[in-house]
């Protein structure tokens, strides 16, 4: 039986209604795509003014499969994309390398934020059954939710970009260009047990679970100046600039774990050290070591490395009580501390 909100019920409450769904698909993909597909690649490709193998680097970049020369499968959206990629092109962005990995970043991004919010619309017409009534009443709202989604899109983007240059400024103090690499807390954070329980849990539960784990860990990490830097299933992967600031989102993340009934018990780990950034995401030993801690981590702790355990060795707020070394992939002996608030 499906649960509310999926899938399946939306397409049941719109047969029920009597609605063409292949039709209304087209013109939803019509309203969003901003037209009818009439171009081929080539077509695409010589309106842009960009050369054929480079519009299919970008394209396989995004993460969609080959398109056949033949088919006429882009609108003019798609033309103005490319000529926003030459445009950029124009403004310093020459490397065709860096402009293919910025691409495959938006195809992954807005992949999984696509899924989440094409998610939420099913969501909501499937407990208003009387948007399905008919075909211009679905697409009237999709035009009318879209434009907001994407405001807010940008809202937020340009949110998190000033705030991306507020923390380069404070790494570097000042300096122009962002160094290769940085010292930074890097955390991993997940659910102990989380395999067991996507054996007995619905669809909904897990969605439910997940969406809980994910809003308890953005707002810890942001409330401590913290970045998360993305999310693995039921893991979650963040930085912090200070030691103690990574050291107070992995506990409270944990005491999170233990506090709330709706949630499993957590389990962390935090390494600290040079860190390589690139595209949004986190690279390096440093990144490794606290990976491999989090699994040697038991359910309700959270195990640090020897450089972050010097770091907080002054501070008295902390306790830290040193592991026997384990051997994991790629550390033949790697060094824990286990780290717990002070008894007061």
């Amino acid at each position: 039986m499906s649960e509310p909100g999926e899938p399946t019920d939306v397409v049941e409450a719109a047969r029920a209604t009597g609605l063409d769904i292949p039709a209304l698909l087209d013109r939803v993909e019509a309203s969003v795509l901003g037209g009818p597909r009439r171009y081929t690649a080539p077509q695409v490709a010589e309106l842009a003014g960009l050369p054929r193998e480079q519009t299919r680097t970008l394209w396989r970049a995004l993460g969609f499969p080959v398109v056949d020369d033949d088919s006429a499968m882009f609108t003019d959206g798609d033309v103005e994309a490319l000529e926003l990629v030459k445009e950029l092109e124009a403004r310093g962005f020459e490397d065709e390398a860096l402009v293919a990995a910025m691409t495959r970043l938006f195809g992954q991004t807005f992949s999984r934020l696509a899924s989440w919010q094409g998610q939420l619309l099913v969501e909501m017409l499937a407990q208003r059954p009387d948007l399905l009534e008919s075909e211009d009443r679905v697409v009237e709202v999709i035009e009318g939710v879209a434009p907001l989604l994407q405001r807010l899109q940008d809202y937020a983007w340009r949110r998190q970009l000033v705030a991306f240059f507020a923390r380069l400024a404070a790494r570097t103090g000042g300096a122009v260009a962002e160094p290769l690499t940085s010292p930074l807390v890097i955390g991993f954070v997940d659910m102990s047990g989380f395999t067991a329980l996507t054996r007995k849990a619905t669809e909904a539960e897990l969605r439910a679970l997940l969406d809980l784990f994910e809003s308890r860990a953005t707002e810890i990490v942001g409330q401590h100046g913290g970045r998360i830097v993305k999310t693995i299933g039921d893991e979650v992967l963040f930085q912090a600039d200070d030691p103690q600031a990574g050291a107070l989102i992995a506990l409270e993340l944990v005491e999170a774990g233990e506090q709330d009934a709706d949630l499993p018990a957590l389990r962390a780990g935090l390494a600290y050290g040079q860190v390589v950034s690139r595209l949004g995401d986190v690279f390096g030993s440093t990144v490794n070591i606290a990976s491999r801690l989090t699994s040697l981590a038991r359910a309700g702790s959270v195990l640090v490395d020897r450089q972050l355990r010097e770091a907080l060795a002054e501070n008295p707020g902390y306790q830290l009580k040193a592991l026997r070394p384990e051997s994991v992939r790629g550390f033949a002996h790697l060094h824990a501390w286990r780290l717990r608030r002070a008894e007061r």
